[in-house]
C-alpha cells in the first residue's frame, strides 16, 4: 500500500490573489543554458550507457557553470572579443565491467563536450561555438555509496537521497501568458521571419488584480540591426506582437514593456540591449544550474516551489529530478481526468534507499467545484497517482527521448 494522501487545500484558488508574480528566463539567459546543456549532456551518457553497456550507469551533470565572456556589438556587425568559459562538473561512471569480468571505459569527457557543443549549435543560432567558447570538462567519479545504491538489482531503483518534488495544475492566466510568450518569441520559425531576435528573453509578469504587466528583456543580434531606428522599429513590433499574442490568452489589460532599459536619447549602440551572439553570456551574466525555471518551466513565488535542480540529474534513480517531473505530469492528468477538480498541487518525498516508487509520502492538496466534496474526487485521484508510481521507470523513457522540459 501507497503512503498517498488527498487534502483539501487550505489555501485560496490559485490566480485569487491581489498580487501575483510569474518568470520565465528564456532558453538563451545563460542560467537556462546552463539548464539545456546539463540535461543535454545527462541524455547523451544515458544513450551512451544503454548502447555500451545495456543500462543506464550512474551519473548526475547538474553541475554547470557559464562564466561570461565579453564582446563588442555595433549596429550592423560586432565581434566576440574574450569567449564564454562554460564548465561541465558533476560524477559520472567511466567504466563498467561485462559479465566476463572484462573492463571497458566511456569516454565521459568527450561525450559531454560534443554534447554541450551540439546543444549550443541547436539552440543558440547566432554563437559561434568553435571560436565564441571554451567547453571545459572536470567530470568525475560518484562516491562508492551512491554508485551501490544506484546499482542494486532490484526491479525498481532505490533512491539516492530523500528529497521532494512538487507539481501543481492548471496554470493561472498569468503564468500561461509568461509561459506562451517566451515560447513565442523563441519559436524557430519565428526566429526564420525575425532573425534580430536573440535567444536570451526573460518575461516577467506581474498581475495587479485584473491587471498584467509583461516587463521583457530582449537580447537583439547586432548583426541584423543596421541603427537605432532598425532596432526601435523591432522593439514596437515585437511589443504589438506580444500584445495580440496577450489579448488571445486573456480578457485581463495587459501592458507590455519591452527593454526598458534602453535609453532611447542615444544614436549609438550603448544605449540599446544589443548582441553579437544573441545571449547576455557573451558579455557579462554569468549562469549556473537550477538558478532560473523550475521544472514546468516557470519561476512562480505564488506556489508551491522545489528548489532543486531537475536538470543533469539521473533519470533513474535521482528523486531530484523524477519527483518534480512526475508531480507535473500527475496534476495534469488529474485536473483533465477528474471531474470536479478545479486546482491540484501536490508533493512527493522520498527517503534515501527507498524504492522510487514507494515514497514517504504522495500528498495531493485539492480544490474542488462547486458542488464536488474531496470525497467525491479521492478515489479517482489516488487511482492515477498510484498508477503513475506504479510506472515510476517510464520517466526514464520519457527522459531520453525528450519528451518532458526540465526547465
Amino acid at each position: 500500500m501507497r503512503n498517498i494522501k488527498i487534502e483539501k487545500a487550505s489555501t485560496k484558488l490559485a490566480g485569487q490573489d491581489e498580487i501575483e508574480i510569474v518568470e520565465r528566463k528564456g532558453i538563451g539567459h545563460p542560467d537556462s543554458i546552463s539548464d539545456g546543456i546539463a540535461e543535454a549532456v545527462s541524455r547523451t551518457l544515458s544513450q551512451a550507457y544503454k548502447e555500451k553497456a545495456g543500462s543506464v550507469l550512474h551519473h548526475n551533470t547538474d553541475e554547470v557553470q557559464i562564466t561570461a565572456g565579453e564582446s563588442d556589438p555595433k549596429f550592423g556587425g560586432g565581434q566576440i572579443i574574450k569567449p564564454i568559459q562554460i564548465l561541465l562538473t558533476g560524477r559520472a561512471a567511466n567504466e563498467f565491467t561485462l559479465p566476463n569480468g572484462e573492463t571497458k571505459k566511456v569516454g565521459v569527457d568527450y561525450l559531454a563536450i560534443e554534447a554541450a557543443k551540439n546543444y549550443l549549435k541547436e539552440n543558440i543560432l547566432n554563437l559561434d561555438v568553435e571560436y565564441g567558447t571554451v567547453v571545459e570538462c572536470k567530470i568525475g567519479q560518484g562516491s562508492a555509496d551512491l554508485r551501490d545504491v544506484f546499482q542494486r538489482p532490484e526491479d525498481v531503483p532505490s533512491s539516492n537521497d530523500t528529497s521532494f518534488g512538487v507539481g501543481f495544475y492548471p496554470f493561472t492566466e498569468t503564468e500561461n501568458l509568461v509561459l506562451k510568450t517566451e515560447e513565442l518569441l523563441n519559436n524557430k520559425d519565428f526566429k526564420k521571419s525575425h532573425p534580430q531576435v536573440g535567444e536570451d528573453i526573460k518575461v516577467m509578469g506581474l498581475r495587479e488584480k485584473d491587471k498584467i504587466t509583461l516587463t521583457i528583456a530582449s537580447a537583439f543580434v547586432s548583426r541584423y540591426v543596421d541603427d537605432v531606428d532598425c532596432y526601435l522599429n523591432m522593439k514596437h513590433e515585437l511589443e504589438d506582437i506580444v500584445k495580440d499574442l496577450a489579448a488571445k490568452e486573456t480578457d485581463m489589460e495587459v501592458t507590455t514593456l519591452l527593454n526598458t532599459a534602453d535609453d532611447e536619447t542615444k544614436k549609438d549602440e550603448s544605449g540599446y540591449y544589443l548582441t553579437v551572439t544573441g545571449t547576455s553570456a557573451e558579455m557579462g551574466d554569468d549562469g549556473s544550474v537550477g538558478r532560473g525555471n523550475r521544472s514546468n518551466g516557470l519561476i512562480t513565488p505564488n506556489r508551491p516551489m522545489s528548489m532543486e535542480a531537475t536538470s543533469g540529474k539521473n533519470p533513474i534513480n535521482h528523486v531530484g529530478k523524477i519527483y518534480n517531473l512526475l508531480s507535473n505530469e500527475i496534476t495534469k492528468e488529474v485536473y483533465q481526468d477528474v471531474e470536479g477538480v478545479q486546482n491540484i498541487d501536490m508533493v512527493i518525498l522520498s527517503q534515501i534507499g527507498k524504492p522510487i516508487d514507494q515514497p514517504r509520502t504522495a500528498t495531493a492538496h485539492i480544490q474542488t467545484k462547486d458542488g464536488y466534496t474531496i470525497d467525491e474526487v479521492e478515489d479517482d485521484v489516488t487511482r492515477i497517482i498510484d498508477k503513475w508510481l506504479e510506472n515510476i521507470t517510464d520517466i526514464k523513457d520519457f527522459m531520453l527521448e525528450g519528451k518532458l522540459r526540465t526547465f
